[in-house]
């Protein structure tokens, strides 16, 4: 098998405009593919960090848009294993104009201020900075990828316009973080919010911040939590914070179906265009397989020799369309996370690896049936084809 390596290469390449043509379409085809499984593995098997995982989220039980009071933060700090909790709280608002996609980033008010670093170790604040944003009331946090979108430095002001909340902000840029997952936020002092809204709406909070000492203790912290306030006017839900987040894709639908959906669909697709390009190649050679077998080339050879064929076309158009899915998963994380996090997108080496065992066992499938049938012809039949 290993001699006819140099032979199954000069006939992969040998009909340039159709291999090429092959190649594109299915490293196209596998590009798509590469990119939703980059998706699909970065929304639903991402590692959880040592730090998110010693985090709750308390939100309200029917959903997010009705509040929980203020109260609960202190009731919370008394249940057995938990070290801090705060206030994070979802502003909205409108930053100069949100027709404009790169104008939407996270606005978030939290409290208290002193605790980020406990409760949010990834925000990697200078420490001059993050005392000057906890000493001034109007101060802000804002992530490096937005401040570089925007052309933001330290001292700037930035003004959001109230749409959830009827109250316009003025906020000073007091700090610009490093963060792994999330650099594109801004975080500004709860107090400041909550002192600018009416009697009726202030002292709510839409969700609470939990920070744990064990991770282990996820779930009877929650069961506490959720019990304390079974009987409450407002009831609430904890879950970990990869299940918050997970939550907002569920706005979607069943993203995890949609996903696995268009994959299969693009594999199906795949198998076509390239069964229907060897069932041409093989039958183009059917006088040709009669040579082979004249001059000795046994049925397995020849077998082998096509399904090799058409494996190395399928394994050039898989790589191609790796090469094609890196670079859209890096346009991706360049782009504003609007609705969820893309900043970690990345066709990492399970996504890789799919995607090469999916455009060999293309190759496989796509030409087994015609080889098989052109290998077991005679010889006679084979020198008399004319089609």
């Amino acid at each position: 098998m290993l001699r006819q390596i140099p032979l199954i290469w000069k006939n992969s390449v040998r009909n340039k405009r159709r291999s090429a043509l092959t190649i594109l379409s299915i490293g196209g085809s596998l590009c798509l593919l590469g990119v939703l499984l980059a998706l699909y593995f970065s929304f639903f098997h991402s590692e959880t960090s040592p730090a998110q995982a010693l985090r709750l989220v308390v939100r309200n039980r029917i959903s997010l848009a009705n509040p929980l009071p203020l109260a609960y933060r202190e009731r919370i700090k008394q249940v057995p294993g938990v070290e801090e909790v705060t206030i994070f709280q979802w502003y909205g608002g409108t930053y100069k104009d949100n027709r404009d996609t790169s104008n939407q980033f996270g606005r978030f008010a939290m409290a208290p201020a002193d605790k980020i670093d406990i409760v949010h170790p990834e925000y990697r604040v200078p420490e001059d900075q993050r005392k000057a944003f906890i000493h001034e009331r109007t101060a802000c946090l804002l992530g490096r990828k937005t401040a570089q979108r925007h052309n933001l430095k330290i001292g700037d002001r930035v003004h959001l316009i109230g749409d959830v909340f009827p109250v316009n902000l003025d906020l000073t840029i007091r700090g610009i973080f490093d963060h792994p997952d999330d650099n594109e936020s801004l975080v500004f002092h709860y107090e400041y919010l909550n002192e600018s809204l009416s009697a009726r709406r202030m002292d709510s909070v839409s969700t609470f911040i939990i920070k744990m000492g064990r991770p282990e203790d996820a779930g009877a912290i929650a069961k506490t939590v959720d019990d304390m306030f079974r009987n409450s006017t407002q009831q609430t839900k904890t879950e970990t914070e990869k299940a918050f987040q997970l939550s907002f894709l569920s706005f979607l639908g069943n993203v995890r179906l949609f996903i696995l959906t268009i994959c299969g669909a693009v594999t199906f697709t795949m198998l076509l265009v390239a069964g229907n390009t060897m069932a041409m190649s093989v039958r183009e050679r059917a006088r040709e397989v009669g040579i082979l077998k004249t001059i000795g080339f046994t049925p397995s050879g020849i077998l082998g020799l096509i399904v090799g064929e058409s494996v190395v076309i399928a394994l050039l158009g898989g790589l191609l369309g790796l090469a094609l899915a890196n670079l859209v998963c890096g346009f991706i994380r360049e782009m504003p996370s609007v609705f969820a996090n893309m900043s970690t997108i990345k066709v990492s080496p399970p996504v890789a690896v799919i995607c090469l065992a999916t455009a060999m066992a293309i190759g496989l499938v796509s030409c087994f049936i015609p080889a098989w049938s052109a290998s077991r012809r005679s010889i006679v039949d084979a020198l008399r084809f004319t089609d």
